[in-house]
């Protein structure tokens, strides 16, 4: 493993890539398996959640860029911890788990927040919650991978291919939806 310090470009760059890929295929799996467009129909849920046809919700993916950068910062911060341990990745999840899932200071679903302050039933939690442990932990283990592998200049061209299919989807997704009458 290389243990030279990576740049902010480097690490943010390829934390936003990997970010909204994960985001992108976790998320479209999750909304096939879970059926988000009746849940989120749901009289108990309009009040809180957009319906899935929503055009902000449509757009969700084009905007994980600005999350992709926002983790890459706190992930070049801690660089050490997190690319220069042979289990960094670990760390890495650990950290996105604690404080940015269990612990936020929102009452977000899955959170020790959302339990205390919603009426949200766990069973309906638990199937959001597996979609966020399995994002983070993917995010965590191939940014850690991606940046203690920069000779591998397939995985990039691979990863980037992803990348722009996750946004042009999307986007032409939201295109056409705006040319119909």
């Amino acid at each position: 493993m290389d243990v030279q310090k990576r740049t902010f470009r480097e690490i943010t760059t390829k934390t936003i890539i990997i970010h909204t890929i994960t985001y992108f295929l976790v998320g479209l799996v999750a909304y096939s398996l879970f059926d988000y467009t009746s849940q989120f129909a749901d009289p108990a849920l309009t009040s809180l959640m957009r319906p899935t046809n929503d055009p902000l919700v449509q757009a969700g993916v084009l905007l994980q860029p600005i999350r992709g950068l926002l983790f890459g910062l706190i992930f070049y911060r801690l660089q050490k911890a997190f690319f220069q341990s042979e289990k960094g990745f670990l760390n890495m999840w650990l950290m996105l788990v604690v404080v940015g899932i269990f612990s936020t200071f929102g009452t977000a679903s899955g959170s020790i927040e959302g339990l205390i302050y919603t009426k949200a039933k766990f069973a309906g939690m638990w199937k959001g919650l597996s979609e966020v442990l399995l994002q983070s932990f993917l995010l965590a283990y191939l940014t850690w991978y991606w940046v203690n592998h920069p000779e591998k200049k397939w995985l990039g061209r691979v990863f980037i291919t992803i990348f722009v299919v996750a946004l042009l989807l999307p986007a032409l997704g939201l295109l056409a939806a705006l040319a119909m009458p």
